[in-house]
């Protein structure tokens, strides 16, 4: 199977890369424009020259099986869009646009060429994420949060506040019939930002703030008077009466931790299949953050 993977930044390298580069059967081609660090990566994965492309049309001319994108938000409608016209089945980082009308663009797109296209929306995967899916649900609370970094609402939304929002949406065990948003601007920059999704007999609240003195992400799951709490993806306490603690093992890769791994694996799994993945769940954690956006926008009155 051939796959590509363009873009080679932290992500790429740190989460990505060691999971594509060991998997059996995997043809591994790279995609970078820049000269220097496509020949520190493929020297580190040991790829022969026939691998390394520094130009798009140069890697869409191997006949890609599949595609991982991680290069800038700010180009992935053209390089997905690409990629898609292509046939080529196509996983991309979050988001998939910061821009709604393309991201709709690009789902439709997908569906119209009957092409896979994935979201990485790890955290999904994340064994001790997908754990509070199993427990009672009456009450959620998410914080994501940062140290000394305020942003332009939209590119903290869309790149990094996405990750609470979709899992939100993942966890809450009914339909949505209230949607509140809040947030702090101050000089263009959004300080903190805090979603709550409503419905019968549940509330999910999701923070970010990028002023906290701590980068930290904790999430709680309560219901039933019983309490699961996930800090850092990589400690689990269960209340009931006396905590039980369950740490990540000391060996457990933190790509696997971060539901990396097996977000990527079940991607290559659907494409060895011939089974086309579909981004229109996704393109729903993109519309409400487009709603929050709006919101903190109109609010702050910089609409």
């Amino acid at each position: 199977m051939k796959v590509g993977c363009i873009g080679l930044g932290d992500i790429a390298q740190k989460a990505y890369l060691p999971v594509l580069g060991t998997q059996p059967g995997i043809d591994l081609h790279l995609q970078t424009r820049t000269p220097a660090t496509l020949q520190h990566v493929a020297d580190t994965l040991h790829l022969p020259a026939d691998r390394r492309h520094p130009t798009l049309d140069d890697l869409l001319a191997q006949d890609l099986d599949a595609a991982f994108v991680h290069a800038p938000t700010a180009v992935h409608p053209e390089i997905v869009t690409r990629l898609l016209e292509a046939g080529v089945p196509t996983y991309v980082d979050k988001p998939l646009a910061y821009d709604l009308t393309d991201s709709a663009r690009l789902v439709a797109l997908a569906e119209e060429r009957n092409v896979s296209l994935m979201v990485g929306f790890n955290r999904r995967h994340a064994p001790a994420y997908a754990q509070c899916a199993d427990h009672p649900r009456e009450l959620i609370l998410m914080q994501k949060n940062r140290v000394g970094l305020p942003e332009e609402p939209r590119t903290m939304i869309l790149d990094d506040f996405v990750h609470v929002v979709d899992t939100l949406r993942f966890l809450v065990p009914g339909p949505v019939d209230d949607i509140t948003v809040r947030g702090r601007m101050r000089d263009g920059l959004l300080h903190h930002v805090v979603l709550q999704l409503a419905g019968d007999g549940f509330t999910a609240l999701g923070v970010m703030n990028r002023l906290s003195g701590s980068t930290e992400e904790i999430l709680e799951v309560s219901g039933q008077d019983t309490k699961r709490q996930v800090v850092n993806l990589a400690e689990t306490i269960d209340h009931k009466g006396q905590p039980t603690v369950r740490r990540r093992g000391d060996w457990v890769p933190v790509a696997r931790q971060r539901g990396i791994e097996q977000a990527v694996l079940s991607f290559l799994d659907a494409v060895r299949a011939g089974k086309v993945l579909s981004a229109r769940d996704a393109l729903e954690t993109h519309e409400l953050c487009e709603r929050v956006v709006r919101t903190v926008l109109e609010r702050s009155g910089a609409a």
